[in-house]
């Protein structure tokens, strides 16, 4: 695990905006500079410890060159279909990746089962290849502008090359305010993209204004489901699981475990408990305190002891020490995107922990609600089957009749967003349990000179317009099950997992995204993922063989804070600062009579709008720390 980053045309020296990423790579740097490309690599040892697994790594000849970051769970196994062919120097999956290129090209992507980013070059024909993994585990932003390229694991090190122009992609804005992160390749600077999961970039470096990008895989949600019964399900993904699991311990270093005493992660505990019966684990849990907070979730610690003591653990329980006006900006920072969710920062408590005992890799239970189902939005989805039978006077009154009640009760806000969008197509409704603001307010947000440029974009059309590439799913489950894996697990919850973990220099791996198990979870039928209102049901049918029966039947918590709270209290002195009539009309982006007028509806609890003004202070903060030249 790493960071690496790749420049053409610039003048800064590559040693400079590779160092803007030591925090990935504590253990070892180095650079690569000819007179076309300069690539840099920050490296956190996993794999060969050994100084044979430096990069750039060339091959034995110099004329290929790989700088990687990630790992590549099956790399063995493939490289026994050509480790004959070639002197290997280490024994790490880096160069597996640099001898499998050069022996198949692109086909070796498709052989690889794990998470990476990296850039394959030809120091003869000038030929670069930028790749992402299948499921954007591992982040990668580039920029494009008059033959200047430039590639990094994260945006600050591309931020760095004073080439990089910073004109606002007010767009994105709006997304991030939508749906608090932004899907697919906008981010807040026009020029600066994401590339997409299961994508790579194909340039060469003597003409690099020509650039291409390819798409090499898609999640393959297809409506072609199993036949075989529950039982034969049940089995095989049993087996997956352990596989994936197993693939993943994979280290030349200490390994423990994320374990919230939720569903998914007390499941990745018990199967590394099955496969290692007498060793022991080292697990992780974040202390959130007791009772229930107003955002609807309760502390997991009581169920995080139970699994702990039920698979025999050690525990490391990390109280949730967040100085919330201290950390605003840094966790921002660290993260590259102005998203807005207090996650972040229990993951970096938690690495920090675990480093400090000397647990560099950590496995954690992300993408078992996306792959199987999980989230309240797809139980909202099957409830709809009965609203949709209710005539138009009745709806009409269903919402009135929840106008004036407090939306700081959990449950009132469940039913307005149920209600909100039930009369709008099925697309837009679907798309619409992704949205934290109704978009004629999200829009009026801005200023009048930023809206004329916005008035007529609709986040949630990104969404519907990428159903075009699974046109043969029409489970509606599996198409928002599809949006969750391509766009909120990759823009949100991955990328806030990678950037923390990697601040506190740990690396952490989601056994649910092995790509054998993914592609299994496609063929499921829907029914089985969600039968009724139980959520993950096959999932929960295999752990009933693991796990107490409280630990998987239960309400779902979360691994949130208390960002509603904070918003109308603890974090009034940003709120006073950043979005002050005087700031506002600074920055000319936002509308500051609106905003003050979200900002009061908000705290008397006549709207919910906690996140969606949490991610406008992100806005501000990101202003200041990456646009700003001052700040820059």
């Amino acid at each position: 695990m790493c960071g690496i980053v790749g420049a053409i045309g610039t003048e800064k020296n590559i040693a400079e905006l590779t160092n803007t990423m030591s925090h990935r790579g504590p253990d070892d740097s180095g650079s690569y500079q000819d007179d076309y490309l300069g690539l840099g690599h920050r490296r956190l040892s996993i794999q060969d410890l050994s100084p044979n697994g430096h990069q750039p790594m060339f091959t034995e000849d110099g004329r290929y060159c790989i700088v990687f970051n990630g790992e590549i769970y099956n790399h063995r196994e493939v490289r026994a279909k050509f480790e004959h062919k070639y002197h290997f120097r280490s024994t790490g999956d880096t160069e597996t990746v640099l001898y499998g290129l050069v022996e198949f090209g692109t086909a070796l992507l498709d052989m690889l089962n794990g998470i990476f980013a990296f850039a394959f070059y030809d120091t003869i024909s000038g030929d670069l290849l930028v790749v992402r993994d299948q499921f954007g585990v591992k982040p990668l932003y580039y920029y494009h502008n008059e033959g200047v390229f430039l590639f990094a694991s994260e945006m600050k090190a591309i931020l760095k090359a004073p080439e990089a122009e910073r004109s606002i992609d007010y767009e994105a804005l709006v997304n991030y305010i939508n749906f608090l992160w932004s899907p697919g390749e906008k981010t807040p600077f026009i020029k600066v993209k994401k590339l997409l999961p299961g994508h790579f970039i194909s340039l060469n470096v003597k003409s690099p204004e020509k650039l291409s990008t390819s798409r090499y895989y898609e999640i393959p949600l297809n409506g072609i489901y199993s036949e075989k019964s529950e039982e034969d399900l049940i089995e095989e993904l049993d087996h997956l699981l352990y596989k994936a699991v197993k693939r993943q311990l994979l280290s030349d270093v200490p390994v423990g475990f994320f374990l919230s005493g939720g569903l998914d992660s007390s499941a990745i505990v018990a199967m590394a408990r099955k496969i290692m019966p007498e060793k022991r684990l080292s697990c992780y849990t974040i202390d959130t305190g007791e009772g229930e907070s107003s955002d609807g979730f309760s502390s997991d610690l009581h169920y995080a002891k139970l699994v702990a003591k039920h698979l025999d653990t050690e525990l490391h329980v990390v109280k949730a020490d967040i100085d919330i006006i201290g950390d605003f900006d840094k966790m921002i920072y660290h993260l590259d995107e102005p998203q807005a969710d207090a996650a972040p920062l229990n993951v970096l408590n938690i690495c920090r922990e675990a480093r400090k005992n000397g647990d560099i890799v950590l496995l954690g239970g992300t993408a078992g609600d996306d792959l199987f189902s999980g989230y309240r939005r797809h139980q909202a989805l099957y409830l709809e089957k009965y609203f949709r039978f209710i005539p138009p006077f009745a709806t009409y009154l269903a919402k009135a009749a929840t106008k004036p009640l407090d939306v700081k009760r959990p449950l009132v806000r469940r039913i307005r967003k149920l209600l909100r969008d039930i009369d709008k197509p099925k697309l837009h409704r679907m798309a619409g349990y992704f949205s934290w603001l109704p978009l004629s307010v999200n829009i009026n947000l801005f200023a009048a000179s930023v809206r004329n440029k916005i008035e007529k974009f609709d986040p949630a059309q990104y969404l519907i317009d990428s159903l075009d590439n699974i046109p043969y799913e029409k489970s509606e489950l599996n198409q928002m099950l599809y949006w969750e894996m391509k766009y909120f697990l990759c823009d949100h919850n991955l990328n806030y997992t990678d950037k923390l973990s990697m601040a506190a220099g740990v690396e952490v791996r989601v056994p649910f995204l092995d790509k054998e198990l993914v592609e299994f979870s496609t063929k499921i039928p829907p029914h089985m993922k969600m039968k009724g209102k139980t959520t993950k049901y096959l999932l929960k049918k295999v752990m009933e063989r693991y796990l107490p029966h409280e630990v998987i039947y239960r309400p779902k918590a979360g691994f949130g804070a208390p960002v509603r709270e904070w918003v109308t209290d603890g974090l009034s002195p940003i709120i006073d600062s950043y979005l002050s009539e005087v700031s506002v009309a600074k920055r000319g982006i936002f509308d500051h009579e609106n905003l003050k007028k979200l900002i009061t509806e908000n705290k008397e609890g006549k709207i919910d709008a906690s996140y969606p003004i949490w991610c406008i202070l992100a806005i501000e903060s990101w202003m200041r720390q990456f646009s700003d030249e001052s700040h820059a």
